[in-house]
């Protein structure tokens, strides 16, 4: 311990703060939604993967959001679940440890926007242009478009990080379940100016440009279904469209809670907990809303389990 009390490199995490008795109920139920995650998302994307007929863009950018779940969900609930029953004094995470954590989970909540956008340029254009579809849509364009979303994320999370670990540290403490990057530049005692405009300036760009692009879409496709005579057109492109704006609502519910509870001194250590729930709510109900929403993949898995049983049977 005595190494450990002078080594800047190895920091202290506060990781989820939950009381004995309640600590091993907490382990359970974190570790079934997680083991319930990874079985979905996986799931959904070998089952898409699989299946032809399920190769149309719209479920090949739903798999870039199933491997984004998963991934989100392991950068955070492992370790969370392995510090559960650790004393409080004695969470400790190496500093590029903590480094790699945060990289992952800002990645994961960049490709989280850019991956809805590009599904909701993809609804915009089935329903608006359906003639031209096929034409715009095409397989390689959904790379393009998956590609250049995994990058952007990439590069402007690499900045973010790259701008922290210029800093020295005079602190060792992380006040926080898990590790991001407000966390560690925190450790510093140096300027932070440059450190919170680009953190605040991504922030900005990630969250307007989503919110921007989804309200558009959303907007011109209203028009669209209002101006159509078709109401089982329209009433098909309403119901696909919503499921799809249940999954961004949710992931935005779970992204701006914490905020909002950390402006709350008296809610502090609950807006902490509530920052967990962007890696937990979002990867365990987008498979389930789409897998019971859409027709398809609602068949492909009865499909399955029908099979199953059959061979159980034998």
């Amino acid at each position: 311990m005595e190494n450990i009390s002078i080594n800047m490199d190895v920091l202290q995490l506060e990781g989820l703060k939950v009381t004995p008795q309640y600590s091993t109920l907490a382990f359970v139920l974190l570790l079934i939604i997680y083991i319930f995650i990874l079985l979905s998302n996986v799931g959904l994307v070998l089952l898409i993967t699989l299946s032809r007929s399920l190769h149309d863009p719209m479920y090949l950018l739903l798999c870039n959001m199933n491997i984004n779940d998963a991934f989100g969900a392991t950068t955070v609930i492992p370790k969370l679940l392995s510090s559960m029953f650790t004393p409080l004094s004695d969470r400790y995470v190496l500093y590029m440890d903590c480094v790699l954590q945060a990289f992952c989970a800002h990645f994961h909540a960049g490709t989280s926007h850019a991956v809805l956008m590009i599904m909701a340029f993809d609804r915009y254009v089935a329903i608006c242009n359906p003639l031209r579809y096929a034409t715009i849509m095409t397989g390689r364009m959904v790379v393009k478009l998956s590609v250049a979303a995994w990058v952007a994320a990439f590069v402007s999370v690499a900045i973010l990080l790259g701008l922290t670990l210029r800093l020295s540290r005079c602190r060792r403490a992380i006040v926080n379940p898990y590790c991001d990057n407000a966390s560690l530049f925190k450790l510093s005692c140096q300027n932070l100016l440059v450190n919170h405009i680009y953190g605040l300036g991504s922030a900005v760009v990630i969250l307007g440009s989503s919110l921007g692009c989804v309200a558009l879409t959303y907007l011109r496709i209203l028009v669209t279904c209002l101006s159509s005579r078709n109401k089982v057109v329209n009433s098909r492109a309403l119901k696909t469209c919503a499921t799809h704006l249940a999954v961004y609502l949710i992931m935005l519910v779970s992204s701006f809670t914490p905020m909002i509870m950390h402006r709350k001194p008296q809610w502090a250590d609950s807006g902490k907990v509530a920052s967990v729930m962007f890696f937990v709510v979002p990867p365990a109900l987008d498979p389930i809303i789409y897998g019971l929403q859409c027709k398809e993949l609602r068949h492909k898995i009865s499909v399955l389990f029908q099979r199953k049983k059959v061979m159980d049977s034998c």
